[in-house]
């Protein structure tokens, strides 16, 4: 069993305008259209989400059995996050539930389809996790990340479980994630993420991320991953090792969409790949040849594109990816 935990939020993603579609300004003024001063508003739509949702999404679609460990609203918005859950095959057992309203993101879609996002979590049910008596039976390994890491009180019981985890020999997996709007103090948040090397066994980053907390992956190896893996978007993944290996392999040309939730498919990738080969261990990693590292990432880069050709966050299926 992999434990996914972290938050879960609703995406608000703007819908693509087809040619030849009427748009605000041209005298279409039907409900749901909506204009401003500085010009036309995009129609936002709602999308599930959240990076560690996403990575469970993404887990039970490739088949691995998998948890997600968080608190959930009891509002529409939270009901269907647990449905999603559900549907991708995913243990909604650990959901923690509260009366406090959704997290939402409002996402910004770039022309080469990047994304970028704007929060609104004041008072949101995330933010109250508390940090469980006990993990799932059979728990082999725990993913972190994104904003559940930031935001207080609930980073606290996250970091807390992190260490419980790792404490007792658990494989713990972290993707920072970076949200630079989120984070008041970006010194105190860099110190607070090195703090957390100790107890990581996978560390996966992009090298945007990389860059803004200022090391490398050779600095982080030495406080305590087994691996660090930094993905290079469109260039595809390099893996670092502790031993002093460093395996890449390039993306995969697609025709992007949209990046949302490519990061979080690639870290369910590379945890379904690694209980696939037996190697959801710190041993397992350091063990792992460069035949091994070569198929597990083209299998994140080939699940991560497959992603990327998508609108929102709406990772493969195991029948889409064929063996690892």
């Amino acid at each position: 069993m992999i434990v996914v935990a972290g938050e879960a939020l609703i995406d608000l993603v703007p819908q693509v305008v087809v040619p030849g579609d009427a748009v605000p300004g041209d005298g279409d003024d039907r409900p749901g259209r909506a204009r401003s001063a500085a010009g036309p508003l995009p129609a936002l739509a709602p999308r599930l989400g959240g990076g560690p949702y996403n990575t469970a999404v993404a887990l039970g679609r490739l088949g691995s059995p998998v948890a997600f460990c968080s608190r959930v609203s009891r509002d529409p918005f939270g009901e269907a996050l647990l449905d999603g859950l559900r549907s991708a095959g995913v243990d909604v057992s650990p959901v923690q539930r509260g009366d406090e309203p959704t997290t939402l993101a409002v996402a910004s879609i770039g022309a080469d389809g990047s994304a970028g996002y704007s929060f609104y979590m004041e008072g949101t049910a995330d933010r109250l996790f508390a940090v469980p008596d006990t993990l799932p039976a059979a728990t082999r390994a725990v993913s972190f990340g994104t904003c559940s890491l930031i935001l207080e009180p609930g980073a606290t019981a996250y970091e807390e479980l992190m260490r419980s985890a790792s404490s007792q020999g658990v494989f713990t997996a972290l993707d920072p994630n970076i949200r630079a709007g989120l984070i008041a103090d970006a010194d105190s948040y860099r110190a607070r993420f090195k703090s957390w090397l100790p107890s990581t066994t996978l560390l996966k980053l992009s090298e945007e991320d990389a860059q803004w907390l200022g090391g490398t992956p050779q600095e982080w190896l030495a406080s305590g991953p087994a691996a660090v893996v930094v993905t290079r978007g469109g260039e595809g993944l390099t893996a670092f090792t502790r031993g002093g290996g460093v395996y890449s392999v390039p993306g995969e040309r697609v025709d992007v969409v949209d990046t949302i939730g490519a990061g979080d498919t690639v870290n369910a990738a590379l945890l379904h790949g690694l209980s696939q080969q037996n190697a959801l261990s710190a041993t397992g990693v350091a063990g792992l040849e460069g035949d091994g590292w070569a198929r597990l990432l083209r299998f994140s880069a080939h699940a991560a594109a497959i992603t990327c050709s998508r609108e929102g966050a709406e990772p493969p299926f195991a029948s889409e990816l064929g063996a690892l």
